[in-house]
């Protein structure tokens, strides 16, 4: 049976530091499941892109990076907002994995008290690579292309995710 090892993430939006992890991972497993997060969240500012979006992302910068996209899958993976039921959840979408990684103490100690191998992946220029950042960047027309793949950046116009991000930054100050 292959080694198989999960990382769930919000990839909101994928960037070079998740690139360089799932690289690092794919190092010590035969395959990498890529867990969407909040895959039912989409346009706000926190989660702007939909899983769809998030997945076309990261294939396409996997694929750039060189990754042999047979030892990756994908998957969507809904919140339940219930702790108590959530890798029940997580396992019921994925295919079948020993080891998982996170940096999230709350998704290790779930995991663990279920049975699973953790590991903390290490993390790759964190200041540098951050979701919140780009997205901000993105906002304020601050250059953000740097910071991603080029085939998301690619993503990203055909999108119009700069757009996007910028109507949903408006407030509607009347609504309160």
């Amino acid at each position: 049976m292959a080694s198989r090892g999960v990382l769930i993430g919000r990839f909101q939006p994928p960037h070079k530091g998740h690139v360089e992890v799932f690289k690092q991972i794919l190092r010590e497993v035969d395959e990498l499941i890529v867990g969407i997060g909040g895959a039912q969240e989409s346009h706000t500012l926190e989660n702007p892109f939909t899983a769809g979006e998030r997945m076309l992302m990261i294939t396409r910068a996997l694929a750039e990076a060189g990754v042999n996209l047979s030892r990756v899958h994908i998957i969507p993976i809904p919140d339940v907002n219930n702790n108590a039921i959530w890798v029940s959840h997580v396992i019921s979408l994925s295919p079948p994995f020993s080891v998982v990684y996170s940096g999230n103490p709350l998704v290790k100690r779930l995991f663990k008290e279920a049975g699973f191998k953790t590991k903390t992946p290490p993390p790759f220029k964190r200041k540098e690579y951050w979701g919140t950042n780009i997205r901000d960047r993105m906002i304020n027309g601050r250059r953000w292309e740097n910071l991603v793949p080029k085939s998301v950046v690619e993503v990203m116009r055909e999108i119009n995710a700069v757009e996007r991000m910028k109507d949903l930054s408006k407030t509607d100050y009347l609504l309160r």
